[in-house]
């Protein structure tokens, strides 16, 4: 097979087929995981998208709540007075519920109630229609001065959007609220009835036509109030509407359609109502809070009340109003209301409570200006945010009337991806590093292969080498002693030049076979306890004469402690280890100084024994002492082309000894090499032997 794919694959071709692999794998991966990011990212975005929903549902459903307390409000309430209990029957007067002070509304930012009658004159529940004697009203002269400076207040809103003819005695509020308050806590000051005289003369004279309001809603001049106000326009705001268009149109569209639906029913539902409704008219002689009334002088009377409008003005104030009918006039009753307030109140703040205050922004609009606008934060954790989602408009809903013409618009700041998104991006990364770690394993393996497979191409031409060369000798010197071309001298020669050379083959073929069986999983050892010195006199009867007649010497050294010494070895095995050792010794140190080899017998540890092999050649290079056991493996150096060898005698020899327990090893000493041939040992000695010291032969 290694064979087969040396053939077929060169490096570069294995790089190409697995880089094209990789990517085959990789852009379909790719792909599945961007996908499920994509998909997770829609899902979340859609999530946050109902909340925004739901959000802007709870904030109109807060501020209907509001417009229908407001709405409940009878005519008469925008009366400084009004009756207790049944009009018809009742004679006692009491303080509207508008006409405290301060003002309580559960509208926010709302700053005072005002009404301006069929003849433009302009009246407020918080100051009655008579301050001559203020006292009997129940009130000071301090807070008659503070009610005095909030009803010019809301005069100089009304004046500064031409609601009002402007007076120029009209002073600033702010100035009008001291004056009053400094008047009222000076002993020298004024009565309070002058005061409250003083503060109710200029008033009464602003005049106002209830058909002003009509041009409140005439679209120019909407428009026109909306540029003052705002802070951009809503096509400035630069917000894609990918989702909007593309992605989930059967939700949004029905979430459109359950919105207009709700919007319709809310419009329907604030349709005129008719009411009855109680005025006590002014008396000839003044009344109190605790007088009964005169029957005579209230009028019963039905009006029509229109549902309230609400329209932006300028310097940052909104109006709330309504139109009642009454014998065909119309009088006009609302509030003026700080914008900021009521929309911080109402909309930023409830939305800075929510989980979309850290994702999103929020701008308020009105018709197509930006009036308010609330800002996410910056940024989130980089690994939790879905990219591409910067600048997408989450979710948009305009209010119910009288509101109508606010809308919500939620801008995505940045997405969290949530756990999904963290699980999808731990799966890519470790998927990515499988993979590589994958195709370098493969890389190597294949490079592995390659190399198995040149080296295996060697191994044969070695083989085939080593074959026919002593197969030829033999068969020549056969031929020359069969043609008796041989004297007598020279015949022993001849005979063992082909005695020498079958042992070679033997080795060889013993090898090859050894190899063969290890690669089927069919090596089988029998491992029996034999002493150092009976394995060492099978060893001389073995080497003696393949050392001599490659015409070097062999000294054997057997340290003291290992003559009583046991092996648990195979011994053919053990021989042929061995043997290989010396084989490889005597290849390499074919030019060395000094022909020798030393095998030696020590102890390693209280378990092993080494069996040492050295030679006096040039020794192995650092960079090869690892591969040198590795089967096939032939270093490229000049010296190993020159001898001739297979690649498996150290392969093998690392197998067996291990096969046995044991392993191999080798170290460079000055000159040569020397390998050792490490092997487990019994601990107890022999009783059968007498101690000897060490000896050397040679």
């Amino acid at each position: 097979m290694a064979m087969r794919l040396s053939h077929s694959l060169s490096l570069g071709r294995l790089r190409l087929f697995l880089a094209l692999l990789f990517v085959a794998l990789m852009v379909p991966s790719a792909v599945l995981i961007d996908q499920t990011r994509h998909q997770l990212k829609w899902e979340t975005f859609h999530q946050y998208r109902t909340l925004a929903d739901e959000l802007g549902r709870r904030i109109d459903a807060a501020l209907q709540r509001m417009i229908d307390a407001e709405e409940a409000r009878g005519y008469a309430d925008y009366e400084f007075v009004v009756l207790t209990g049944d009009p018809h029957t009742s004679k006692l007067l009491q303080r509207s519920p508008l006409a405290r002070y301060p003002v309580q509304s559960a509208l926010p930012g709302l700053i005072g109630y005002f009404q301006i009658d069929a003849d433009g004159a302009f009246s407020t529940p918080l100051l009655p229609d008579d301050l001559s004697n203020p006292d009997r009203w129940g009130l000071g002269a301090i807070e008659i001065g503070q009610r005095v400076a909030l009803r010019d207040s809301m005069l100089d809103v009304l004046n500064r959007n031409r609601l009002l003819v402007p007076q120029p005695s009209l002073a600033a509020p702010d100035v009008r609220l001291a004056a009053a308050i400094n008047h009222a806590a000076s002993p020298n000051s004024e009565s309070s009835a002058a005061i409250s005289n003083r503060g109710q003369a200029s008033p009464m004279q602003q005049i106002a036509s209830p058909a002003a309001f009509d041009e409140l809603k005439a679209p120019a001049e909407q428009a026109a109030r909306t540029a003052r106000n705002q802070l951009g326009r809503v096509d400035d705001l630069q917000m894609a509407q990918n989702y909007q268009r593309a992605a989930d149109e059967y939700v949004t569209q029905n979430l459109i359609d359950a919105s207009q639906t709700q919007l319709k029913s809310k419009v329907q539902a604030r349709a005129k109502r008719t009411e009855q409704s109680a005025v006590v008219e002014p008396q000839p002689q003044p009344h109190t809070l605790d007088n009964a009334v005169d029957a005579r002088r209230v009028r019963i009377f039905e009006s029509e009340v229109d549902p309230f409008e609400f329209s932006l003005l300028d310097n940052g104030y909104g109006l709330l109003y309504r139109k009642v009918w009454r014998n065909g006039k119309r009088t006009i009753q609302g509030a003026i209301i700080d914008q900021n307030a009521f929309l911080d109140a109402a909309v930023v703040d409830v939305f800075e409570e929510t989980a979309l205050a850290q994702m999103s922004d929020l701008a308020v609009a009105y018709q197509h200006g930006v009036v308010r606008f609330a800002r996410g934060p910056a940024q989130l954790s980089g690994v939790d945010v879905a990219d591409g989602l910067q600048g997408e408009l989450l979710h948009q809903a305009r209010l119910s009337a009288p509101m109508g013409d606010f809308l919500l618009l939620w801008n995505i700041n940045q997405l969290p991806t949530g756990p999904g998104g963290q699980l999808i991006n731990w799966a890519g990364a470790v998927l990515l590093a499988v993979l590589v770690v994958g195709f370098v394993l493969l890389y190597r393996l294949g490079v592995r292969q390659i190399l198995l497979g040149r080296q295996q191409q060697d191994f044969v031409s070695a083989v085939s080498h080593e074959l026919n060369t002593p197969l030829t000798s033999i068969r020549m010197y056969a031929e020359m002693l069969d043609a008796g071309w041989a004297s007598e001298d020279k015949k022993s020669v001849y005979y063992r030049f082909i005695h020498d050379e079958s042992e070679r083959l033997t080795r060889l073929i013993a090898n090859v076979l050894q190899l063969a069986r290890m690669e089927r999983n069919e090596l089988r050892l029998d491992l029996k306890a034999i002493s150092v010195d009976t394995l060492l006199d099978v060893l001389r009867s073995k080497l003696t004469q393949q050392i001599e007649r490659s015409g070097f010497e062999c000294i054997y050294q057997i340290a003291p402690d290992c003559v009583r010494r046991e092996l648990l070895v195979d011994v053919d095995a053990f021989v042929q280890i061995v043997i290989n050792l010396v084989d490889n010794a005597l290849k390499f140190s074919a030019r060395a100084q000094r022909r020798m080899i030393e095998i030696s017998v020590h102890t390693r540890g209280e378990r092993r024994i080494a069996i040492s092999v050295r030679d006096y050649g040039p020794g192995v290079d650092k960079s090869q002492l690892r591969k040198i056991f590795a089967l096939f493996y032939r270093s490229r150096s000049e010296l190993t082309r020159e001898t001739p060898g297979t690649g498996i005698g150290l392969a093998l020899v690392r197998q067996l000894a291990r096969a046995m327990g044991g392993d191999v090893e080798v170290v460079n000493r000055d000159p040569g090499a020397e390998f050792q041939l490490l092997l487990p040992s019994t601990m107890q000695p022999r009783e059968s032997v007498t101690d000897a010291p060490g000896r050397v032969e040679e």
